[in-house]
């Protein structure tokens, strides 16, 4: 079965590679279950496509969102996309790059409160 997800775990295993800055700030925060002891895994194909950072256990997605999320198409593209996991039983929070710059510390707290409210 794993063969038929060969391209996206090729696929998920680059954007690991080629994480953005901001994608590298958060997964600091998340990783190694450091934020309230929740497991996060990152670019986890899911369907048709790969979440940013995804809690298995809270089904909860965390995106970061960069400045390619800001045109017509592309804001469509994220809605149908945000369906599609909603439908699938997940939650999806989204962060813009901008704000992890300026606010990672908010950012984690923001995530640690939705995995509260999902485990309560």
């Amino acid at each position: 079965m794993r063969g038929l997800r060969l391209i996206e775990t090729r696929r998920a295993r680059e954007l690991r590679r080629e994480a953005t800055s901001a994608e590298k700030t958060i997964w600091g925060r998340l990783r190694n279950r450091s934020l309230g002891g929740f497991k996060f895994v990152r670019q986890e194909p899911i369907g048709p496509f790969i979440a940013d950072f995804v809690c298995r256990d809270a089904k909860l997605i965390v995106v970061i969102d960069g400045e390619t999320h800001s045109s017509a198409e592309e804001i469509a593209a994220d809605a149908r996309r945000t369906a599609f996991l909603n439908a699938e039983g997940y939650r999806v929070i989204r962060f813009t790059n901008q704000y992890v710059y300026k606010n990672a510390e908010a950012v984690a707290e923001a995530v640690l409160c939705a995995l509260r409210e999902d485990s309560a």
